[in-house]
């Protein structure tokens, strides 16, 4: 069996590197109108010189558009990191009794945190860009494959990259803090300053996520409002130039802004994990207490092996089935999860290893197999929250349709109507939480909670994906509509 650092170093390897070939598959689509058919044309009348030469110059405006607004906002980020570094410095050397050791791990992993989360947001940024044009010029060709392909290849490229990035930069950083904390017992004291890490994921992701969404939500709302209301044309007009700062804020707000949120969650939980689980460290050694790590690499090689039912075993041909292809990459990773976690605590963890309780003097003996329900609880947990989710927000199933009906009888029933909906829709994944935790929990103590948190996190390049391939058809699509309506 591999060490635990060789196992966790490639998986992050491949997964740059197949985010790397994604990217490259997608590129060889060239932004050029081709010569369709009339169901496919993205123009009537107009020739292929013309339409690709707007076609251009609609991405290159939505591209400096979104290029602008992180410019703008990572400065901001990066003067509030260097400054609050200097914060985290100060606080932690205090409470550890003038630690400088410490409080300079510390604030060193809050800084590669922060970067780390930048540099995914701005990378799913520019992929987005880069990709949603060559969505919409693979929508004239025949059938629906080769738009399904590049689209969720561009959330592909996003998805590993930002996993790969965030469990190498975690693990050398790790590695990098050993040096000085050599001695298991000493272990504690690195997964301490190791959260540090977690915490500049979610600054960024405060930024990203509130920022960029609060962006785009007042785009979209004020585009709406000056087109639809004020001068009663259609959504994604040309003649609205507030257009474009709705696909800017598809591309800020659901896709970097998403991605370092999804970033601050790994690192959060991941850092979690450690810092409970640090004393495996001398009973286990170091690859039992880098299991969570291990449990986000194996995710790794499931998502990549699921990806391909996508665009290869089963791809999309019809517009019924897209909706399927993606339901099916989170039913699939979670199923095969299961084993490969199993197989991963049977490897890595040992026969029983103890824990001290969160509370109280009871110690906890746990063994790989308790281990692996835990993470499992939480993969399978996040499964049905999905499906949930879906099952609430589709136009496949009934709840959306009734709430389109209530419209007919006015806004008031529609907002009721709507509000009770969404309350409803709470009840189950509530219930699933609270099973899920109180099962880790009694299992493992606050350990247990922790694998489950990674559980839930343990497909996030497949979650990835899906989330970055919405905005990137959106973004397709009204690139599409708007060459309709100015040619």
């Amino acid at each position: 069996m591999f060490s635990a650092t060789i196992l966790i170093i490639v998986a992050a390897a491949v997964s740059l590197v197949w985010a790397l070939l994604q990217f490259l598959a997608i590129s060889k689509v060239e932004i050029k109108a081709q010569p369709s058919d009339e169901s496919t044309a993205l123009s009537s009348g107009a020739g292929d010189e013309e339409t690709t030469a707007r076609l251009i110059e609609i991405y290159e405006a939505i591209y400096e558009g979104a290029e602008s607004f992180l410019r703008a906002e990572y400065t901001i980020c990066f003067w509030f990191v260097t400054l609050f570094s200097g914060i985290v410095l100060v606080l932690v050397m205090w409470g550890t009794g003038w630690n400088v050791p410490s409080g300079v791990f510390t604030a060193l992993s809050f800084l590669l945190g922060a970067l780390t989360s930048m540099a995914s947001g701005y990378l799913g940024m520019k992929v987005a860009v880069f990709s949603n044009v060559r969505t919409t010029v693979s929508a004239q060709k025949p059938g629906w494959t080769a738009c399904f392909n590049t689209a969720f290849r561009a959330g592909a490229v996003m998805g590993f990259a930002l996993c790969g990035l965030g469990i190498l930069m975690l693990y050398l950083t790790m590695l990098a803090f050993r040096i000085h904390f050599k001695a298991p017992e000493d272990w504690r004291y690195l997964t301490e300053c190791l959260t540090g890490y977690g915490l500049g994921g979610s600054v960024i992701a405060m930024f990203g996520r509130v920022g960029g969404g609060i962006y785009t939500k007042a785009a979209d709302v004020g585009a709406d409002l000056v087109g639809k209301v004020v001068h009663g044309i259609p959504e994604d007009d040309p003649r609205n130039p507030a257009t474009i700062a709705d696909n800017v804020g598809d591309n800020v707000g659901d896709v970097a802004g998403m991605g370092s949120d999804l970033f601050g969650s790994f690192a959060e939980s991941t850092c979690a994990a450690l810092v409970i689980g640090s004393s495996i460290g001398v009973s286990g050694g170091w690859d039992a207490m880098v299991f969570p790590i291990i449990v986000s690499g194996i995710g790794i090689f499931v998502c990549l092996l699921a990806s391909f039912i996508a665009t290869d075993l089963k791809p999309v041909k019809g517009e019924s089935q897209v909706e399927e292809a993606l339901k099916i990459q989170l039913i699939s990773t979670t199923v095969l999860m299961i084993p490969a976690v199993y197989f991963a605590a049977a490897s890595y963890l040992p026969d029983s290893f103890d824990l001290k309780a969160t509370v109280g003097d009871d110690i906890f003996t746990i063994k790989p197999w308790m281990a692996t329900v835990c993470v499992i609880m939480g993969a399978v947990g996040g499964l049905i929250i999905g499906l949930i989710t879906e099952y609430y927000t589709s136009h496949s199933y009934s709840p959306v349709r009734e709430v389109a009906n209530s419209c007919k009888t006015g806004a008031a029933t529609n907002m009721i109507y709507g509000i009770a909906l969404g309350y409803k829709s709470a009840i189950i994944p509530v219930l699933v939480l609270a099973v899920v935790i109180y099962g880790s929990f009694t299992m493992c103590d606050m350990y247990g909670v922790a694998l489950a948190a990674i559980g839930f996190l343990s497909n996030l390049a497949t979650g990835l994906t899906i989330d970055v391939y919405g905005p990137v058809c959106d973004n397709a699509g009204g690139k599409s509509f708007k060459l309709i309506l100015i040619l």
